[in-house]
C-alpha cells in the first residue's frame, strides 16, 4: 500500500507543529523543513506527493524553491502565502504552484485542501477504464485515460491541474462554468472566497491550446467553444 508522504516548509514552529498534528492525525507520513535547502534535500531524499510551501522563507524563498523543485519534481504543490498582494499567489502559481492557502489560515481547511488534492492523485494514478475516452474538437484531440493532449498532432505539455481542468471544461462543451464550479469540479473543495487561482490555471491552458477554445464569460465565468474562435465571441460578448 502506497504511503502518502508530504512535506511542510515553514519557518514558524507553531505552524509546522499545527500542520504536523493535523496532517499525522490523519495518517499522512510527514516531513519538516523551515528552509529552502532543507526543503530540496528533503524532497529529493523521500519523494513526497505533496508539498505545503512558505513563500517566505529564510536565505532562500518559497518561489526560488518552487522553481528549483519544479526541474525533476512533479509533486503537487499548494503555496502558504502570508502577503496581501495578489502578484505573489499569481506569481507563485505561474512557476507551477498547483493552489494556494493565504495565513492565517484554518488548519481543518488546509487539510481539506490536501485531503481533496490526494484524492486527485490517487485518482489519477489507479484509474484503468476499459474503453478509450478520446475527445477531439478540430485541431485539438484529448485523451482522457492517457491523460495527453495534441494540438495540429503534436502533444502538448500539461500540468495535473492544466489537463484536469481543460478535460472538465471539454466535457461541457458549450455550458458556461464559473469559477465555483471550476473550484468544486477539479481542486475538489466548496468555494472558500477566492477564485484567482482558477483565473491562472486557466489563463496556462489557453497559452498552450491557444485562446480559440475557451470564451472567457464576463463576470461568470468559462466556456469551452471547441473548435469555434472563442476570441470572436468574446468580442461580441
Amino acid at each position: 500500500m502506497h504511503e502518502t508522504k508530504i512535506l511542510v516548509v515553514d519557518d514558524e514552529f507553531n505552524i509546522t507543529d499545527l500542520v504536523r498534528a493535523y496532517l499525522e492525525a490523519e495518517h499522512f507520513r510527514v516531513f519538516i523543513a523551515r528552509d529552502g535547502e532543507t526543503a530540496l534535500q528533503l524532497a529529493r531524499q523521500h519523494q513526497p506527493d505533496l508539498i505545503v510551501l512558505d513563500i517566505m522563507l529564510p536565505r532562500m524563498d518559497g518561489l526560488e524553491v518552487l522553481s528549483r523543485l519544479r526541474r525533476d519534481s512533479d509533486a503537487y504543490v499548494i503555496l502558504l502565502s502570508a502577503k496581501t498582494e495578489e502578484i505573489d499567489r499569481v506569481v507563485g502559481l505561474s512557476m507551477g504552484a498547483d493552489d494556494y492557502v493565504t495565513k492565517p489560515f484554518s488548519p481543518r481547511e488546509l487539510v481539506a485542501r490536501i485531503q481533496a488534492a490526494l484524492r486527485r492523485l490517487h485518482k489519477t494514478s489507479s484509474e484503468e477504464d476499459v474503453t478509450r475516452q478520446l475527445l477531439t474538437f478540430g485541431s485539438l484531440a484529448i485523451d482522457l485515460d492517457s491523460r495527453k493532449v495534441w494540438l495540429n498532432d503534436q502533444e502538448l505539455e500539461l500540468t495535473m491541474t492544466e489537463f484536469d481542468l481543460l478535460a472538465v471544461m471539454a466535457q461541457n462543451k458549450g455550458r458556461v462554468m464559473t469559477r465555483e464550479q471550476l473550484l468544486e469540479h477539479v481542486w475538489g473543495y466548496n468555494y472558500f472566497g477566492e477564485t484567482r487561482v482558477v483565473d491562472v490555471h486557466m489563463g496556462h491552458v489557453r497559452q498552450k491550446i491557444g485562446a480559440d477554445f475557451i470564451s472567457t464569460i464576463r463576470g461568470v465565468g468559462y466556456r469551452f467553444e471547441g473548435a469555434q474562435d472563442a476570441a470572436a465571441q468574446e468580442r461580441r460578448a
